[in-house]
């Protein structure tokens, strides 16, 4: 099942280390087949609070999302990242293909009904 990893990190000044992270993210990727779906593209807030830049990266699974994150090469340069930026930073599985939201809330409430 696809796999995302999700960062929300505020905003702030450019550094010359931040610059050298992005220059060499995407190297870190191609071991793990992960791509970029978003990358600091501009943010409607349609509900609640949101302030700062979205980033998702799109693995094949969890197990290649998670050894990417873990990697050498990786955590290598993820310092030049957190130095400098705050946020948060998730792991979240995708749907199957033809995922129907109303076949999740049959199985919840079959599973709530007593």
């Amino acid at each position: 099942m696809t796999a995302y990893v999700i960062a929300r990190l505020g905003k702030a000044p450019v550094h010359a280390e931040v610059l050298t992270y992005l220059e060499r993210i995407a190297a870190t990727l191609v071991p793990f087949a992960g791509r970029f779906i978003v990358h600091g593209g501009a943010v409607d807030v349609l509900e609640g609070d949101w302030s700062g830049d979205v980033v998702v990266l799109e693995f094949p699974d969890a197990t290649h999302a998670r050894s990417w994150y873990q990697s050498s090469d990786y955590q290598e340069i993820k310092p030049l990242r957190t130095r400098h930026l705050t946020g948060e930073v998730i792991l979240v599985d995708g749907v199957e293909p033809g995922h129907v939201a109303s076949q999740l809330a049959a199985t919840i409430r079959r599973a709530t009904d007593r």
